[in-house]
């Protein structure tokens, strides 16, 4: 009952802080070389307007669709940096061993075609000077501002690789939902991101022993057992579609999805961040969008090193790639006519 009890008034204390209008003022991560905040200015100053415009055309129709943006820049950086590599295809159109593997499996399709989408509106407007792994970064951000997160500056200047990610490469990096605590800091170490960047940006999942009984019931009722059945189950319960800080006050009610979302509550070397992201959405945007960009920068190619693709799923260089993209460009230079 005492449990219930403070439960219920943390969330009361939650709701309460979530509704001000306090704010934090949080100093910048420091851009790697190469990388600038005002890197379009001069080359394609409407970069950000055109893809807010068409993401808010995207999301009004279904804001589901902002998730599948921000896992999809995620799976990108985690991997072998931020490099565009998750979008490209694989021999014959069909999936790259990189899209193939695993974690990837569940990356939604429609996310990749509103990158390429994106990439054809913005090359139509500025030419082909902004990569896709800079759209991709762009369109992440606007994912969290457009479904009411932080509004954060994102730094510009990335190149898209040239290289795709091993099946062995992607399992390495991208750390399962079955992952406890102590798995996911020390994965995420050499990556640089200490434990309030991994609360700050997690988004595991697994039931979990710890989980409250009469969520677990609900939950089990709502996943289909047939494994014909695509059934899917909102991490965030309270607002599943709400860019806050709620599924920090579900995992303080023991209602995390899978152990890599739950064992951070448990865990005492995290419990004490879960609890102040939960009790203070301000620190909570603070510390996501800080995070945010030092995941944005991580092994990033810039100036000279990899290219600037004609088509997201497809590398640019060679004889053959270079016409396909030369054929593209034109017709979408016609189209505007």
């Amino acid at each position: 009952m005492v449990e219930w009890v403070a439960a219920a008034l943390l969330i009361s204390v939650a709701c309460f802080i979530a509704a001000t209008s306090y704010t934090v003022e949080a100093a910048e991560p420091a851009l790697v070389k190469g990388m600038s905040w005002s890197f379009y200015t001069s080359s394609c100053p409407k970069l950000e307007s055109i893809v807010k415009k068409r993401l808010q055309q995207v999301f009004k129709k279904d804001i589901g669709q902002a998730a599948g943006l921000l896992r999809l820049h995620f799976h990108d950086c985690f991997v072998q940096g931020c490099d565009g590599s998750v979008l490209l295809s694989g021999s014959a159109g069909g999936p790259s061993e990189e899209q193939g593997a695993p974690p990837n499996l569940s990356l939604r399709q429609e996310a990749f075609r509103i990158i390429e989408d994106l990439r054809a509106r913005v090359h139509k407007q500025c030419g082909r000077v902004v990569s896709c792994s800079d759209i991709l970064a762009v369109a992440a951000r606007d994912s969290v501002a457009l479904s009411g997160g932080p509004n954060y500056r994102v730094p510009l200047g990335r190149r898209d690789g040239l290289t795709l990610a091993t099946r062995a490469a992607t399992l390495d990096n991208l750390p399962p939902p079955t992952a406890t605590t102590g798995q996911l800091l020390t994965a995420l170490a050499p990556k640089n991101f200490d434990p309030t960047d991994v609360v700050a940006l997690s988004g595991g999942h697994t039931i979990d022993a710890t989980m409250d009984k009469t969520f677990a019931n609900n939950l089990k009722a709502a996943c289909p057992q047939a494994a014909a059945v695509d059934g899917t189950v909102n991490m965030d319960i309270r607002s599943p579609n709400l860019f806050d800080n709620k599924y920090y006050v579900d995992l303080m009610n023991r209602q995390g999805l899978f152990t890599s979302d739950q064992d951070l509550y448990t865990d005492s070397r995290t419990r004490g961040i879960v609890t102040g992201f939960a009790i203070n959405q301000s620190l909570f945007y603070e510390k996501f969008a800080v995070a945010m960009v030092k995941m944005g920068q991580l092994s990033v190619l810039t100036g000279s090193q990899g290219e600037i693709r004609g088509n997201c799923s497809r590398r640019s260089t060679g004889v053959e790639s270079v016409l396909e993209s030369a054929v593209e460009e034109a017709v979408e230079i016609l189209a505007g006519f």
